[in-house]
C-alpha cells in the first residue's frame, strides 16, 4: 500500500480547509511578532496614521482610503496599534481567499491550493505584512478585481459588474497605480473577441459611472492641486542610470520569487526521478483564454511597473511586490501541466515553511541582536506609548490645555501624534505637506517641538532653532529601547511653544 501524507490528502479532500489553516497560521505568526516585539509602528505607519487622522481627500502621499481605514482601525480598539495590525492581516487573508476563488475557477480546487501556497511565499518574503498602507490595501482590491474580471470575461457572469465597479473605484482611492492596473485589464479585454463583445455592451458604461462616482472627490483634488501622478520624464543623459535602476528593481522582484523557483526546482524530475511514490494532483485542462489571462496578469504588471518605476527614478516598484507578483503562483501552477507530482514532500514542506517564517524570524533576530552589536536602530523598538504619554502630559501640566500639535523631528513627532489626545502632526520643514496646520496656527495655539538630542543640554539643531526662534529647550528626556544592549538610550530634546495668552 502506498503512503500519502496527511497534507496531500487534505489538499485533495478539503482544499478550502487547507487555505483557511495556512492563512490563519500566517496571521497568528505576524500578530504574535507585533504584540511581542513591536513597541512602535513599522516603517512609515505612524506618519500614515497622522495623515489619516485629518481625513483629507488627498495628500502628497497619494489617495486617502488606506489612511482613513488605518485611523478607523486605530480608534476602534482604543488607540492601540493592534487594530491596524489586525487590518493588515485581514487584508492579507482576503487577498489569499480571492486568489483561491480565482484559481479554483481556472485550475480547480486542488491546484488552487498549490497556487495559494506558492503566492504566500512571495507576499511573505517580498512584501511586508504588517506595514499597512496603500500597497497592503491594494492587494485584496486587486485580487478581487481580477476575480470578478475573470467572472465577467471567462464565465460570462454579468452580475459581477457591480462588484467590479466598486472594487475599481476603491482601488483608485487606494493607490496611484490603479490607473495602470485598470488599463491592463482594459487592454486584455480588448485583445480577445469575447472581451471586445463585453466592452461593447452597456454594462461597462454603468460600471464606469459607479467608478467615477466613487473616485470623483480624489480626482477633483488632483486636478485642483495641479499635481500629476507621474514625475517628469528623465533627460537623455539619465537614461543609462534609469536602465540600471530598472534592472535592479526587476532583480528585486525575481528575488521575491526565489522561494517559488526553489520549490519548483526541488520538485522537478531532474532533482528526483522517483515517480513511483510521488502523489499526483490532477486538474481538468485549462482553457486557452484562462491560460492567457493568467500569463498576462502575471507578466504584464511585473514588466510594466518595474519599467515605469525605473524610468521615473523610484526606489521601489509602483504598487509594491504584493500586487505586482500576485499571479505568479497561479502562473507557475498553470505552466506545470494538468498533472502535478509532489516529489520529496518533506523537503518541500520544510522549504515552504521556512519561506513563510523567514521574514518573522528576521524581524525577531534584528530586534534581539542589533542592539548588542552596535548596529543601526530598530525603529519598532522605540517606546511609542511612553514617548507620547510624557509629552502629552507635560504640555497639559505646563499650559493647562491639551496638546494640539507637535512639530520637529518627523519620526518622533509622528509617534507623539499617536498619543491620547491625537495632536496634529506639523511638518515644519515642509509645511505644505500638512495643510491642516500652518506656522501661524502653531504659533497661536502652541505645541511641542521635539528633536534628537546630541548632548545633555538639549540644544536644538540649527534648522529647528531657525524655524522656531525664541524656544527654550527643556532638559532632554531619555527613554529605554525594547532592548538597550550596547546602544545609548533614546534621548529626545524638546521645547514647548506656549499658546498665545498663556
Amino acid at each position: 500500500m502506498r503512503f500519502t501524507s496527511l497534507v496531500v490528502e487534505l489538499i485533495r479532500a478539503r482544499p478550502r480547509l487547507v487555505v483557511v489553516i495556512v492563512v490563519l497560521c500566517q496571521a497568528v505568526l505576524w500578530l504574535a511578532v507585533a504584540v511581542l516585539f513591536y513597541r512602535s509602528p513599522p516603517s512609515d505607519l505612524a506618519t500614515l496614521l497622522a495623515f489619516g487622522r485629518e481625513y483629507q481627500v488627498g495628500t502628497d502621499l497619494g489617495p486617502p482610503l488606506s489612511f482613513w481605514l488605518a485611523d478607523i482601525a486605530y480608534r476602534a480598539v482604543g488607540n492601540h496599534m493592534v487594530g491596524v495590525h489586525l487590518l493588515a492581516v485581514l487584508s492579507s487573508a482576503v487577498t489569499f481567499w480571492a486568489i483561491f476563488l480565482l484559481a479554483r475557477a481556472i485550475v480547480g480546487s486542488q491546484h488552487a491550493v498549490l497556487a495559494v501556497l506558492l503566492t504566500m511565499t512571495v507576499t511573505a518574503f517580498g512584501a511586508p505584512t504588517l506595514e499597512f498602507g496603500p500597497d497592503i490595501l491594494a492587494r485584496p482590491l486587486w485580487a478581487l478585481l481580477l476575480l470578478h474580471t475573470w467572472q465577467i470575461l471567462g464565465q460570462n457572469r454579468r452580475n459581477a459588474w457591480f462588484a467590479w465597479s466598486i472594487e475599481a473605484g476603491l482601488l483608485l482611492l487606494t493607490t496611484s497605480a490603479a490607473i495602470g492596473l485598470l488599463l491592463l485589464i482594459a487592454g486584455f479585454a480588448a485583445s480577445s473577441g469575447r472581451g471586445r463583445r463585453v466592452l461593447t455592451s452597456f454594462d461597462p458604461l454603468f460600471a464606469l459611472l459607479v467608478v467615477l462616482a466613487l473616485a470623483l472627490p480624489y480626482l477633483i483634488f488632483v486636478l485642483r492641486a495641479d499635481s500629476t501622478i507621474w514625475p517628469a520624464l528623465p533627460a537623455l543623459a539619465e537614461l543609462g542610470a534609469r536602465a540600471e535602476l530598472w534592472l535592479s528593481l526587476l532583480g528585486g522582484l525575481l528575488l521575491a520569487m526565489a522561494a517559488i523557483l526553489l520549490l519548483v526546482v526541488l520538485n522537478s524530475n531532474r532533482v528526483s526521478r522517483d515517480e513511483t511514490d510521488a502523489p499526483i494532483i490532477y486538474r481538468p485542462p485549462v482553457a486557452p483564454l484562462a491560460r492567457d489571462f493568467v500569463y498576462c496578469f502575471a507578466l504584464a504588471p511585473l514588466l510594466a511597473f518595474s519599467l515605469l518605476s525605473g524610468l521615473f527614478g523610484r526606489d521601489t516598484v509602483i504598487s509594491g511586490a504584493g500586487v505586482t507578483l500576485m499571479m505568479s503562483g497561479l502562473a507557475v501552477v498553470v505552466a506545470s501541466g494538468d498533472i502535478i507530482r509532489l516529489r520529496r514532500q518533506r523537503l518541500l514542506r520544510a522549504v515552504w515553511a521556512a519561506a513563510i517564517a523567514a521574514p518573522a524570524v528576521l524581524v525577531v533576530g534584528a530586534t534581539m541582536v542589533l542592539p548588542w552589536i552596535g548596529g543601526s536602530e530598530v525603529h519598532t523598538a522605540m517606546p511609542r506609548r511612553q514617548i507620547a504619554q510624557f509629552f502629552v502630559e507635560s504640555f497639559a501640566r505646563r499650559t493647562n490645555q491639551p496638546l494640539r500639535a507637535v512639530a520637529g523631528d518627523p519620526e518622533l513627532a509622528s509617534l507623539i501624534a499617536l498619543g491620547r489626545s491625537r495632536p496634529h502632526l506639523f511638518l515644519d520643514a515642509t509645511p505644505q505637506r500638512t495643510p491642516w496646520e500652518t506656522p501661524a496656527q502653531f504659533a497661536e495655539t502652541g505645541g511641542v517641538v521635539v528633536w534628537r538630542a546630541a548632548d545633555t543640554i538639549g540644544t536644538p539643531p540649527p534648522e529647528i532653532a531657525q524655524r522656531f526662534p525664541g524656544i527654550v529647550p527643556e532638559v532632554p528626556r531619555s527613554f529605554d529601547w525594547l532592548i538597550n544592549g550596547r546602544q545609548p538610550l533614546l534621548r529626545i530634546g524638546w521645547a514647548i511653544v506656549r499658546p498665545k495668552g498663556k
